[in-house]
């Protein structure tokens, strides 16, 4: 059984635009969105920036309040369940935030934060709780002595260690990390990546990890879903992902993506257009005014996810076999032409 299932998860902002009131719109931040993370796996969540994939984790998490959808962990629907059940589950499901400094509170020794939720959730007290948050700073490489200092008397690598061994107070089966490393130096990052590495595999932990960085979530992830305004066009093995995309898209990234390697040189590849707007997201497939590939096909049926190759699925015509034969030798040419010269 799957440690996490997410199912048709949707939220919608509802807002007014305009003078005098305005009229009102909803901004679809997350529309639909389908995937499930293994035990002791990490998934990554990648896209631009206002792609809705930090809207997901919260709202898996049950921070922001879904319009629609299934959120289980170990079976149990997160979205369903009374109060009193929701609290004594949520342990389960803890957060790495992208700013480790705003979510730390200043006033607040480091120790004492540690210990807060430890208290909490009656799982010690005094010398026991002391002892619990020694471990925790100890497992992130931490010195014990980093207890009694507050959050501005460290880097930013110092602080984002103290946030995970925040994360790990109650012994949680899955993290989600949101661009946990994104705020770090690359040198810093590459340490941080090793120690959750090293966590996930001592503790069996399941990650759901999300990123804007392509690179990172190589390193990191098993599996990957590629989010683009609120839906996911792509997702499956992260080797399979990055050395063969299948989605516009996800191809236009892999491609941009810096190599550090200097005789596997490529031109950069720039996506035309501007992302549309969630409040008033295009017709049909959401990437079509931005598409190398688009037809009028796409730009009045929305495309279904289909299952192309093996444990791979992708929300494009170009792989639905109703409509591929027309436009694969057509993609073949231009994605050779314009993606990987």
């Amino acid at each position: 059984m799957s440690v996490l299932e997410v199912e048709g998860l949707k939220k919608y902002f509802h807002t007014r635009v305009g003078a005098f009131g305005g009229k009102p719109v909803s901004v679809r931040a997350v529309d639909g969105v389908s995937f499930h993370i293994e035990a002791g796996e990490a998934f990554g969540l990648v896209g631009e920036s206002g792609c809705g994939k930090s809207t997901v984790g919260r709202a898996v998490l049950h921070l922001i309040q879904p319009d629609a959808g299934r959120v289980a962990l170990h079976g149990q629907d997160f979205l369903q369940l009374r109060p009193a059940a929701l609290r004594a589950l949520r342990p389960k499901m803890q957060m790495i935030f992208q700013d480790p400094y705003s979510s730390l509170n200043p006033k607040q020794k480091v120790g004492a934060a540690l210990a807060e939720p430890i208290r909490v959730h009656g799982r010690g007290s005094g010398d026991e709780a002391d002892r619990i948050v020694a471990g925790l700073l100890q497992e992130v490489g931490l010195p014990t002595e980093a207890a009694n200092r507050y959050p501005h008397e460290f880097s930013g690598g110092q602080r984002q260690r103290i946030a995970i061994a925040r994360s790990l107070t109650l012994d949680p089966d899955l993290i989600i990390a949101d661009e946990a490393v994104s705020a770090l130096d690359v040198s810093i990052q590459a340490q941080i990546l090793k120690l959750l590495s090293d966590i996930m595999q001592r503790r069996g932990l399941s990650f759901l990890f999300i990123s804007h960085d392509l690179g990172v979530v190589r390193v990191f992830c098993k599996r990957l879903a590629v989010m683009y305004l609120g839906r996911i066009v792509e997702s499956g093995p992260v080797g399979p992902v990055f050395d063969a995309p299948l989605h516009p898209y996800t191809q236009i990234l892999r491609a941009a993506s810096p190599i550090p390697d200097p005789s596997a040189r490529t031109e950069l590849v720039r996506l035309s257009g501007e992302i549309p707007s969630a409040s008033n997201p295009p017709s049909g497939c959401h990437f079509h005014p931005r598409c190398p590939f688009a037809t009028d096909l796409c730009r009045t049926v929305t495309p279904k996810t289909t299952e192309p190759v093996t444990g791979r699925q992708v929300a494009c015509h170009l792989h639905d076999p109703a409509q591929a034969d027309a436009m694969r030798a057509t993609q073949h040419l231009a994605a050779k032409e314009l993606f990987f010269p």
